[in-house]
């Protein structure tokens, strides 16, 4: 006679057919994107971004979120050694979004730049377009790696989206 499999067992050989409901809108979520010092990861994260806070429904907040986490995770790759890692963090009606580098150093707004300059409006869009931001050094003792994290946070207008726009994007 065969003994009876564990309840363990049967979880590890039961196949997965059930997928889960999506996230209600109301309650929190976060997803995080890593990628190495190349000039290719900025757009890699835009993408990644339009594509979550659309399966979110969070589309009032797509183009100020992609602009400036696209302008952080450039200045990233640009000024620091990389890696970098962006970060969305929901809890309603507040996007977080943050780039952390592994460099120390702060951005700091030197003066206005000239109208044929190629860059050094990151933080007067930063000002212009996000509802909060922030920044703080990351302690390499208590987190490993040491760098820094820069933050801006978007609200969204009250009332949650249509049900036909928060669907689940597969």
């Amino acid at each position: 006679m065969k003994p009876e499999p564990s309840a363990k067992q049967d979880a590890q050989t039961m196949p997965i057919t059930a997928v889960p409901a999506p996230i209600p809108f109301t309650h929190p979520w976060e997803y995080e994107l890593r990628f190495p010092r190349d000039p290719r990861g900025p757009g890699i994260a835009r993408a990644t971004l339009r594509t979550i806070l659309a399966a979110h429904g969070l589309d009032e907040l797509t183009d100020r979120a992609v602009l400036l986490a696209c302008e952080l995770a450039t200045n990233s790759i640009r000024y620091t050694p990389g890696p970098a890692s962006v970060r969305l963090r929901w809890e309603h009606p507040v996007l977080r979004v943050s780039v952390t580098d592994p460099s120390p150093v702060f951005p700091v707004q030197l003066a206005p730049p000239g109208p044929e300059a190629d860059g050094g409006r990151g933080l007067l869009i930063l000002d212009l377009v996000a509802d909060h931001w922030g920044g703080c050094c990351l302690d390499e003792t208590l987190f490993g790696e040491g760098g820094k994290v820069i933050w801006f946070e978007l609200r969204l207008d009250p009332g949650p989206p249509t049900p036909a726009t928060a669907t689940l994007v597969a």
